[in-house]
């Protein structure tokens, strides 16, 4: 997986279409992240934290009895066992190294299962830095326990009750917060969408998750994995994973996405929340609601 085409396209996908008060965000912190990425003191620190902090490398684990159900060797990927409990920590904690270089006091984020949330509100308790989180008013009852944990770390959270009330509407807000606020805000997005650099940004960010996984899998299995398969929702956990397998001849990449929300294998190329992308949408254009009963993959 490569670097994006010219103005952040991915072949005929990404992009810019912000308003033009977002035009200079944007390019601000494409700026910031290439200088830093780039940058082995950056990185050496995000690393350090990822260690230190979040606890990784995070095992790969043969799952035995799903293997001898299925007929075929499983093996799970940990990400459960970060802090905080998913993979969002490892994206969230370079986008808040980078909104302390920037010189940003302030950092928001949209979440729907409550996992970049939580991980956003804790990395902004690291780091000292004001969050504020955006999140659907549905995803809020059937979240309780995210929300609270939010709270406990010291982030306001925002109950969305417009559209469907879920992971869509909350990245309305807050991209109308950003608008509102961006000489001093961060717009953490926690998923591959958004105007450019944010989903090669988050992919780069998450890519440690198929890194680490390639290589345990040669150490410990030897050669390469006939099929690498992460499920799909804004897409950041299978981006991350998929980057260290993209390169391997014989492994079958596959993403799973829920019925009610399958825009990839059902969908059709539109523009939304600052990107093109796969949209579920109906005869006028219009964004459709997607349904799935897990929180997060209802984008």
């Amino acid at each position: 997986m490569g670097r994006p085409e010219k103005r952040g396209r991915f072949g005929e996908f990404g992009g810019v279409y912000v308003p033009e008060s977002l035009i200079a965000a944007c390019s601000e912190l494409e700026e910031a992240f290439e200088s830093s990425w780039v940058d082995p003191e950056f990185r050496s620190e995000y690393y350090r934290i990822l260690s230190n902090y979040a606890g990784r490398p995070t095992p790969l684990t043969f799952v035995k009895r799903l293997s001898e159900k299925l007929g075929v060797e499983v093996f799970f990927k940990r990400e459960d066992l970060n802090h905080t409990g998913s993979h969002k920590i490892n994206n969230v904690s370079g986008q808040a190294l980078l909104t302390k270089r920037m010189g940003k006091k302030r950092i928001i984020a949209e979440t729907g299962a409550g996992q970049h949330g939580v991980a956003t509100a804790t990395a902004a308790a690291l780091f000292g830095l004001d969050a504020t989180v955006f999140m659907g008013e549905v995803d809020v009852k059937r979240q309780e326990l995210n929300v609270f944990r939010m709270k406990l770390l010291g982030t306001e959270v925002v109950s969305v009750s417009s559209g469907s009330k879920t992971l869509k509407d909350a990245i309305n807000e807050a991209m109308r917060d950003w608008v509102a606020n961006v000489e001093s805000t961060h717009y953490c997005i926690g998923s591959v969408m958004g105007p450019h650099p944010y989903p090669y940004m988050v992919r780069e960010f998450q890519r440690i998750i198929g890194d680490e996984a390639q290589e345990q899998f040669e150490q410990e299995i030897g050669g390469d994995p006939d099929f690498v398969v992460a499920c799909v929702g804004g897409g950041s956990n299978a981006a991350g994973t998929f980057a260290g397998f993209a390169s391997k001849e014989h492994t079958r990449l596959v993403g799973v996405e829920p019925l009610g929300g399958a825009a990839i294998g059902r969908g059709s190329p539109g523009i939304v929340h600052g990107m093109r992308t796969m949209l579920l949408q109906d005869e006028f254009g219009q964004v459709s609601e997607a349904q799935s009963v897990s929180a997060g993959l209802d984008y």
